[in-house]
Order: structure tokens, then C-alpha cells, then sequence
């Protein structure tokens, strides 16, 4: 080949979810090209979610009637959410206390949690890079791989 143009520099990359994400969750792919929030230990986590979205058929224009007067939501989510990868550092939620350096694995809901002592190099999402490190439940930094 002679030449090709390449796609993506930097994060981050747009992708339609097959589900309701959060901002700060973990994605995986799913088939036909969308993405949903990440199993513990996913194989296929993309990255982060950076924004809330949801999937393009849960959306709709037909308004609901309140007190007998119809209402639509002016501000429904977004269909399309971007995805941090490669280097980006983003806020997570931690299932498990985390330490400053420490490799993070995917864990249920979409949370991060440390990979111990002997992880699969292959579900190695991230590390913790919250000086303090992170309590379990709590929010903290990681860096995405």
C-alpha cells in the first residue's frame, strides 16, 4: 500500500451503545458494532464511557400525558457515547481499595478492580493513578491501556 490514512490519533472513539451506559464505566464490544457495559473480567473492554447514553432504540419522540397534559423530554440521552482509551486518564468507581500503581482489572457494573498478583495480561484494563490510592466504592483516577 502506498498510503494509509490513519483513523484515530487520540482518543476519544464514538460507539452506540446496545444498552444504558454511565459516564465512567467500563464498555466492552458487542456484536454489530455497539457496546455495552463491561462483565468482570472482560476479554473486550474498549474503555472508559466519558458521557451517559443510551441506545438509539430506547428513544422516542412520543410525548407522555401528566396531570392530563402531554410532556416530552426536551433533553433525552445521547445515542452515541465517546470512549477514553489508550493512555487517557479519566475518573472510574473502584469495587475494590486500589493502590497508587496498581494494575486494574474489569469487575462487575462496569468498576475496576486490582488484578493481584498473577492477572491475565489480557484483562488488564488500566492502573490506578490516584496518589492515595482508592477506596473500595469510591471514585478515583486510572489510566486507561
Amino acid at each position: 500500500m502506498s498510503g494509509v490514512p490513519q483513523v484515530t490519533k487520540t482518543g476519544p472513539k464514538s460507539f452506540v451503545p446496545d444498552e444504558n451506559i454511565v459516564g465512567g464505566q467500563l464498555v466492552e464490544a458487542r456484536a454489530a458494532g455497539r457496546i455495552g457495559v463491561a462483565a468482570a473480567a472482560s476479554l473486550k473492554v474498549l474503555g472508559v464511557a466519558l458521557t451517559d447514553a443510551q441506545r438509539p432504540e430506547a428513544l422516542t419522540g412520543t410525548p407522555t400525558t401528566v396531570g392530563g397534559f402531554p410532556q416530552l423530554n426536551a433533553a433525552p440521552l445521547p445515542t452515541v457515547v465517546a470512549v477514553a482509551y489508550g493512555g487517557i486518564e479519566t475518573k472510574v468507581k473502584y469495587l475494590a481499595a486500589a493502590a497508587f500503581g496498581e494494575a486494574l482489572v474489569a469487575a462487575a457494573g462496569g468498576t475496576v478492580t486490582p488484578a493481584g498478583a498473577t492477572p491475565d495480561a489480557r484483562t488488564i484494563v488500566g492502573r490506578c493513578t490516584a496518589p492515595a490510592g482508592v477506596a473500595a466504592g469510591a471514585v478515583g483516577l486510572m489510566r486507561t491501556v
